[in-house]
């Protein structure tokens, strides 16, 4: 007996709707407006969609479009910096140990202890409408850890015999590193980058809010929380995750076409 099976954009819109209608309930059931007030921590998904027309969409672009810049340079300097050191460690093997150290403490040191400090050094945005320079310092430190572990492994996976093929005919560690090594990384360091881009922008939004930029997402939620404006808080809450998907995706479309190999799929 042939057994039906449904199509997995199908699955993902059940789902989704399933989600929805679980969010509604609770809105209006347990976490609904107590007392006198009309204050919710959750509003409705029909009063978040009322936030969102109200507010306009020039009003979440002014901030966002900040933010975005602020997390693309930041996944610019962190990743290339990341790639760049990754390959020196194939060269010079003694500095695999002073890499790995340094970047576990760059994931174990919590922003908000050094987010002060980089504040007192980089500083903010230069005029409204910049963006911060501890942002884009933030957002560089929450991608390097990833990055740097994925692309080690990725260099290590080359196939050994294709590596002795290399040295044989004579060539050099660095030859082996463009010839063999990049291409067995690809996969990994692809994966790397494609989860480097929530990371960078989540950097991106907690260095806002340490204060000295006035355009951004980090200001308009912490205006939002200030102002228990629910639906607003929502609706950026929403868009970021809209943000960090797309970014994801178009990492992961990226990784197929250039390293298709990688999916277990005929080239």
């Amino acid at each position: 007996m042939r057994r039906f099976a449904l199509p997995s954009w199908a699955v993902g819109l059940l789902g989704l709707a399933a989600l929805v209608a679980v969010w509604w309930i609770l809105a209006l059931t347990v976490f609904g407006p107590r007392g006198e007030g009309s204050y919710a921590p959750i509003p409705t998904p029909p009063q978040v969609i009322q936030a969102l027309f109200t507010d306009g969409f020039g009003f979440y672009w002014s901030s966002f479009s900040v933010t975005m810049t602020e997390a693309g340079l930041g996944y610019l300097w962190g990743n290339g910096l990341a790639l760049v050191l990754s390959a020196i460690v194939l060269v010079l093997p003694w500095l695999e140990g002073v890499l790995t150290q340094i970047a576990v403490i760059t994931y174990c040191i919590p922003i908000v202890a050094i987010g002060p400090l980089v504040l007192i050094i980089l500083g903010g945005a230069k005029e409204p409408g910049d963006p911060s320079s501890t942002a884009v310092f933030l957002a560089a430190f929450s991608v390097f850890f990833t990055t740097v572990v994925g692309t080690l492994l990725g260099l290590k996976a080359a196939d050994k015999a294709s590596l002795d093929v290399v040295s044989v005919y004579g060539g050099s560690k660095l030859t082996q590193l463009r010839k063999v090594r990049l291409i067995a990384a690809l996969p990994g360091i692809l994966s790397s980058l494609q989860i480097a881009v929530p990371a960078a922008f989540l950097g991106a939004v907690l260095g806002e809010y340490f204060g000295k930029i006035d355009v951004g997402v980090g200001p308009i939620l912490v205006g939002a929380a200030v102002t228990l404006n629910s639906p607003r808080v929502w609706v950026i809450f929403l868009l970021c995750a809209l943000v960090a998907i797309i970014g994801y995706a178009v990492l992961g479309l990226v990784g197929r076409l250039v390293a298709p190999w990688s999916t277990g799929k005929a080239v």
